[in-house]
């Protein structure tokens, strides 16, 4: 059984996209891992990089070259200061040449050593094979990049079935919902309190609240820059940012000068009734507007899907509960992660692979539960508003026009978020004996949805929004 973290589910990264931008990064990392311990580092004279499938289609605009750029660079997602990734791509571009993990200088033309290959291989759609030439010869390394940051080779893959081995180490091991209810019964624990178990046997407590209040800060930071940063966004559709006029039209007259100031100024607003949808919208426009031009987010579970998680959280903090502290930020996050890593295992989270229902509706599955949890739902409500959220996303496709995660992405988060809220409120209010349709029926439904699902509509932009709207047209 895959053993998946909450750590694994929400990453800290760059934009736009988890499985085109963070994939491919981790990709190059590993990559240069692997050449080292194979002693073939030092020996390289040359590298280029294939990119298949739906890297090759919306690879540019998902900035999937610039990001093995940054990996091959040596430079760490979760760390790297946003300025310095266009001066290093520039660099890259006018030099020729690349600092190969920042140790030594390799000639790199960006025009002819990744090359955008529109065919699929095999085993997933996000395939990219980095070569090393040494001496003559050709070293190549062929990855996946299969959704939220997540990277594997096809070594892994066990006989036809294209599964991955893992070994699983937690005491309550989870792949479905049915079993982690039945854990929730065993230890007299609500689903928060199982998946801390879980943590707790791979590192301590202590380094579990500092890692999820990392998480917490890069999202409440995502929010606040996206709140507070006017103009259009990066690509050529010449999108504007939304999240700042939303904002200016909403806040109080409190004064703020951090993220945190900010948060409680909100709570101090008056907020009417019709302005509790603009402000969940805010939240979730704003991290994706952030997402779309290269900002640091958290993947959740991917980067296309980050806004959902964070607009939930927060309007939790500011509008449900203003007593909201860490353990209320800690429960979600932990609930969250759970449901998306079911998501995950019995399905998908690559759009490539599913359709946005793999990233929006997993998102929205994973906010809805959690927010059910905090509202005092008990274990059976939190799957029942997972399963509501994700069923109202079934069949979604994913047809980025341009290839940019901006239209329809960005809004598709608002309304993620808003579908989240209400899926919760109606888990609430239901019996768990009434329900006709658990959870693991839904994942597995959205798996079947996923593989009849038209290539053209798994994030080429070759179907739907991106060929009904052209790119000059906007």
């Amino acid at each position: 059984m895959e053993c998946i973290s909450v750590f694994d589910m929400l990453k800290i990264g760059i934009g736009p996209s988890s499985s085109h931008t963070l994939g491919p990064w981790r990709a190059a990392e590993r990559w240069i891992k692997e050449l080292k311990n194979n002693q073939k580092f030092n020996n390289v004279e040359k590298i280029t990089v294939d990119l298949y499938g739906s890297l090759s289609l919306t690879g540019k605009g998902h900035a999937t070259d610039s990001a093995i750029l940054l990996g091959l660079s040596g430079a760490d997602p979760e760390y790297i200061p946003v300025e310095d990734i266009a001066v290093i791509i520039s660099s890259i571009k006018n030099s020729k040449s690349l600092q190969f993990n920042n140790e030594k200088t390799i000639d790199f033309n960006i025009d002819t050593d990744i090359i955008f290959n529109r065919k699929f291989l095999p085993f997933h759609a996000n395939a990219l094979t980095f070569s090393a030439h040494i001496n003559g010869r050709r070293y190549k390394s062929t990855y996946y990049s299969i959704g939220g940051g997540f990277v594997v080779q096809e070594e892994r893959k066990v006989s036809k079935a294209n599964k991955i081995i893992f070994y699983c180490t937690f005491p309550y091991p989870v792949s479905k919902g049915e079993e982690l209810l039945k854990f929730c019964s065993d230890l007299n624990l609500p689903i928060s309190g199982v998946v801390l178990e879980n943590e707790k046997s791979i590192r301590s407590e202590v380094e579990i609240d500092t890692e999820l209040q990392r998480v917490w800060d890069t999202m409440l930071e995502c929010m606040y820059l996206g709140c507070h940063t006017e103009g259009n966004l990066p690509g050529g559709l010449n999108v504007r940012r939304r999240a700042y006029d939303m904002h200016q039209s909403l806040k109080g007259h409190t004064p703020y000068s951090t993220p945190i100031e900010w948060l409680y100024s909100i709570r101090n607003t008056e907020v009417k009734f019709r302005q509790i949808l603009k402000w969940v919208s805010c939240f979730a426009l704003a991290v994706n507007e952030v997402n779309a031009s290269l900002g640091r987010v958290v993947t959740a579970p991917t980067n296309g899907s980050a806004g959902v998680i964070p607009a939930v959280l927060m309007y939790y903090l500011v509008i449900e509960n203003h007593d909201g502290n860490f353990e209320d930020i800690k429960r979600f996050l932990l609930v969250a992660s759970e449901i998306g890593s079911i998501f995950k295992k019995g399905a998908t989270i690559s759009a490539a692979m599913g359709g946005c229902q793999a990233e929006i509706g997993v998102s929205s599955a994973m906010a809805a539960g959690a927010l059910c949890e905090l509202s005092g739902g008990t274990p059976e409500q939190v799957l029942i508003a997972a399963e509501i959220a994700m069923e109202h996303h079934l069949g979604m496709t994913c047809d980025p026009i341009g290839g940019l995660v901006q239209i329809p992405c960005i809004e598709r988060n608002a309304m993620g978020a808003i579908k989240a809220i209400n899926a919760a409120e109606l888990a609430l209010d239901t019996d768990p004996k009434n329900v006709k349709v658990p959870l693991d029926k839904v994942v597995n439904t959205m798996w079947e949805t996923a593989k009849d699902m038209n290539t053209k509509y798994k994030e080429t932009s070759e179907g739907g929004l991106a060929v009904g709207v052209h790119f000059s047209d906007c």
